[in-house]
């Protein structure tokens, strides 16, 4: 049957920057193993399937799945389906310009804000399912450097020393010396599963292209399907954590925008809103923009 499906990207108000994100909008009689079918051939970071919800306020249910598994719950997936549903919604005259949405994720259910820009772009932030929390110890800087094609003393900054955290999807935090370095890196297969034991590897450093901004990223998970992603909602998510661990940060709302994707030439911004209480991270948003590329259907 033919399913109507759209393409954005994410974390950006420009159209071929930014992650791009698959979503699928009629999904009855597809089946796990079909989604996973379907995610494969649109062959990006990840692909979105939209079902009804369960609860009766929630907006929609949300399946999300890499070229190679499913994920609980993922970052730019989230803001690109709920400036989709704004959309939509808009489109079908059921809201205007503001909205919010609750979403039905494996993590649980996700309240998002969507503000439309236009007919085809908005903004969207949503409330952190889960706060982020220390999630095992992590490779050695030697072992690290191998998996990624860098030298030991070019892992590590100020205070940062690698880390695992998670607020939904588990990272290893490779604090990485700058941008020269972070641009040099690249997975090393032969070494990947020794050192990350099928995590995925976020690399950030504090020098950063522009002013404003506060730290410069780059994500690889190859056991995922996924070479490099332009952008990572939940690992910023999960960088709450380690902002709080290595910065802490005092008490109060602290903003942060995260650039990423820029040796891909897909340039994304990430926005990261975290309150700090008692030196823990006590509530977290993620926010970006989205912009819709193409509709079409989907013969699946």
């Amino acid at each position: 049957m033919s399913r109507r499906y759209a393409i954005l990207d994410v974390f950006t108000d420009r159209r071929l920057a930014g992650n791009p994100l698959a979503v699928v909008l009629d999904c009855d009689g597809l089946d796990d193993a079909r989604m996973q079918a379907v995610a494969r051939e649109f062959n990006l970071s990840e692909t979105v399937f939209v079902l009804p919800a369960a609860g009766p306020v929630h907006s929609a249910a949300l399946r999300i799945f890499t070229p190679a598994r499913e994920l609980p719950f993922a970052g730019h997936p989230t803001v690109g389906t709920a400036v989709l549903l704004g959309l939509e919604r808009a489109a079908s005259g059921l809201g205007n310009g503001e909205m919010v949405l609750v979403l039905e994720e494996t993590v649980g259910p996700v309240r998002c804000g969507v503000s439309l820009r236009s007919d085809s772009v908005g903004h969207a932030v949503f409330d952190l399912p889960r706060l982020p929390e220390e999630a095992g110890e992590a490779p050695s800087r030697d072992a690290l450097a191998a998996a990624l094609n860098l030298i030991p003393a070019e892992i590590g900054f100020e205070n940062h020393h690698a880390s695992i955290f998670e607020a939904g999807v588990p990272y290893a935090f490779v604090p990485v010396r700058d941008l020269g370095a972070i641009a040099r890196a690249k997975a090393n297969h032969a070494a990947w599963q020794p050192a990350f034991k099928g995590a995925a590897a976020y690399l950030y450093c504090r020098e950063v292209t522009e002013s404003g901004r506060h730290f410069h990223a780059r994500m690889f998970a190859p056991e995922l399907g996924i070479t490099e992603d332009p952008a990572t909602g939940s690992a910023v998510a999960a960088l709450a954590g380690v902002i709080a661990r290595f910065d802490q940060p005092p008490g109060g709302r602290h903003r942060y925008v995260i650039e990423q994707g820029f040796e891909m030439g897909r340039p994304s911004l990430i926005e990261l809103e975290m309150d700090m209480d008692g030196g823990v991270v006590a509530e977290g948003r993620i926010g970006g923009e989205a912009v819709v590329v193409a509709r079409g259907t989907l013969d699946a």
